[in-house]
C-alpha cells in the first residue's frame, strides 16, 4: 500500500527493502519506546523512502534512531528548546525543520512540524498518508 501511494505521489521515489521485525524491535529498544503503528507499517514495506532528489520522505530506521537520540540528549538543545521526549522525528524538510509523530500516552496519528528557528511545534497533517500527500502537493509547507 505505502509503496504504491508514494510511487503515485513521487514518481522518482526510491525504496529499500522493508525493515524486519527484529530491526523494528531493536530500534524501539534503542529509543526506549514503541514506534507509532503507521510509521512501522511504512518501514515494513521500505526501510526509508526517498524522493527523486535524495530527500528523506520517511527516514530509515538507523536515522530515526540516531536523530531522535541526538535531539533528546544534546545538551545545547536542552538549553535552547523544549524537550523532545514526546515526539518521534521521522523526516525533515531539508531546511532544519523536522516532521514528527507524537508518542504515547497521547493517542494521536497527527504529524507535527517542529520549526528549528522558533521551537514551535505545529500541526501539519492528520496522519502519515496525509503528510505524504500534502508534502507532495505543496499544501504542507514549513
Amino acid at each position: 500500500m505505502w509503496r504504491e501511494l508514494v510511487a503515485e505521489l513521487y514518481p522518482a521515489a526510491t525504496f529499500s527493502d522493508g525493515a524486519t521485525e527484529d530491526r523494528l524491535r531493536s530500534a524501539e529498544r534503542e529509543l526506549g519506546h514503541p514506534m507509532p503503528d503507521q510509521l512501522v507499517a511504512v518501514l515494513r514495506e521500505s526501510d526509508g523512502v526517498y524522493d527523486g532528489y535524495g530527500g528523506g520522505l520517511i527516514w530509515c530506521l538507523d536515522r530515526i534512531v540516531a536523530d531522535n537520540r541526538w535531539f533528546r540528549t544534546n545538551a545545547e538543545y536542552a538549553e535552547l528548546y523544549m524537550p523532545f521526549d514526546l515526539v518521534l522525528f521521522f523526516a525533515d524538510a531539508g531546511n532544519g525543520d523536522q516532521f514528527g509523530l507524537i508518542l504515547p500516552p497521547v493517542d494521536r496519528d497527527d504529524v507535527f512540524v517542529w520549526n528549528h528557528v522558533d521551537d514551535s511545534r505545529t500541526w501539519g497533517a492528520a496522519n502519515v498518508e496525509t503528510y505524504l500527500r500534502w508534502w507532495a502537493s505543496g499544501q504542507l509547507t514549513t
